[in-house]
């Protein structure tokens, strides 16, 4: 099945990508997981690999490429290996899109040649404790300074990816309550620097996968925020939130599918090579039908995730078709991965094998951008059920 969504150009890029991972990544993959993060100055090899220019201007140190087809390769390329960027997803899939929607010329100029260059890497911090999925539900808050100058931030935020490497964080927080008829009135979304007195950064959370994603909690205590670093309007936020809700949750199925099919590569080596009872693995009936029908369920999610990626280029992507790619793609690669984790029997448990290490990275993929559950809701409802 002959796919269209790549041409050379991102055929070119692959090969790039690939050969980076070979020699910057792999070797010293195992260091990254042992220390819980990919280390700082990774991300400025990332900046010169140009890949967090791709999608930002010219004028600002980009290459104005309009299409989320690069990523999508990165996402193949790093699960092919067996490996990923670190917390540095968040910095191209969560933080541009709300400077591209948001940021003022002025705020353009500051924000995005850093940010093309690593300088100033970017995390989003939206989650609270106690609150989850419920984001109308946060109690951080923003207060304007009687002379106008600032807003005081206070409050804390939970489970934020690429927290410790910060720079700069999108904050969301109330800056007014809540109305009765709209609970999600009063969030306003602020580009704060973590250098500010009063930030800090709690426990890097020890989670079950993902392991070189830093991963953090964040406190503000009377943290000023200059109002030049409001994004948007005031009150807004929950709305421009959910705008960009659907370009995140493709890059979560996208992500799952490829590793999915990365799954699928490590089993299919492995059963060839692994003998039992004088005979491959692979030369067992079982064997071939569960690889057979991983393969046809990576097949379907591939198709899935490729539709999405167009739609979302195009600017079509609704919330309920990148809810269902979401729900399909993750549903899949945890049944994929589970069942290529069978094959490889009880190596399939030991995390030098980058089956152990997919089948625990893959498991939050359910849960974060919104869960399976959610997912759900959102299609029921645009079912008009």
């Amino acid at each position: 099945m002959r796919r269209t969504v790549f041409n050379e150009d991102h055929e070119a890029f692959r090969e790039t990508v690939r050969a980076f991972i070979e020699a910057e990544v792999v070797p010293v993959y195992d260091d990254w997981c042992a220390a819980g993060q990919a280390p700082r100055d990774f991300y400025y090899k990332l900046a010169e690999l140009g890949v967090f220019g791709i999608r930002v201007p010219e004028e600002f140190g980009g290459a104005g490429i309009d299409s989320h087809k690069f990523e999508a390769v990165m996402y193949e390329e790093t699960a092919r290996a067996g490996v990923s960027f670190g917390g540095s997803g968040v910095h191209v899939l969560l933080g541009l899109p709300y400077l591209q929607m948001l940021a003022t010329e002025e705020q353009q100029k500051r924000y995005l040649p850093k940010f093309v260059s690593g300088e100033e890497m970017w995390a989003l911090a939206m989650t609270e404790p106690g609150t989850g999925s419920d984001v109308a539900g946060m109690k951080t808050t923003a207060k304007l300074s009687a002379d106008g100058t600032h807003y005081v931030l206070n409050g804390a935020k939970t489970f934020i990816t690429g927290g410790v490497h910060a720079d700069r964080v999108i904050v969301c927080a109330r800056t007014s309550a809540p109305r009765e008829d709209d609970r999600r009135f009063g969030i306003s979304l602020f580009a704060v620097d973590t250098k500010s007195e009063g930030y800090s950064i709690g426990r890097k959370l020890d989670k079950l996968g993902l392991k070189v994603s830093d991963t953090a909690e964040l406190a503000f205590v009377d943290v000023k925020v200059p109002v030049e670093d409001l994004l948007g309007e005031e009150n807004k936020g929950f709305s421009y939130l959910g705008q960009n809700l659907p370009s995140e949750r493709w890059g979560i199925a996208f992500g799952a599918y490829a590793q999915a099919k990365a799954a699928v590569r490590f089993a299919q080596a492995y059963v060839q090579e692994r003998t039992v009872f004088g005979k491959t693995v692979a030369s067992f009936q079982n064997t071939k039908f569960e690889l057979a029908a991983c393969q046809a369920e990576v097949d379907a999610a591939e198709a899935v995730a490729d539709r999405a990626l167009e739609a979302l280029d195009a600017g079509e992507l609704t919330a309920a078709e990148a809810a269902s790619a979401k729900l399909f793609c993750t549903e899949v690669a945890h049944r994929v991965i589970d069942r290529c984790l069978q094959l490889h029997g009880g190596y399939g448990f030991m995390n030098e094998y980058p089956i152990a290490r997919l089948y625990a990275d893959n498991r939050v993929n359910r849960i974060y951008g919104g869960t399976s559950e959610v997912m759900k809701s959102i299609i029921a409802k645009s079912m008009g059920l």
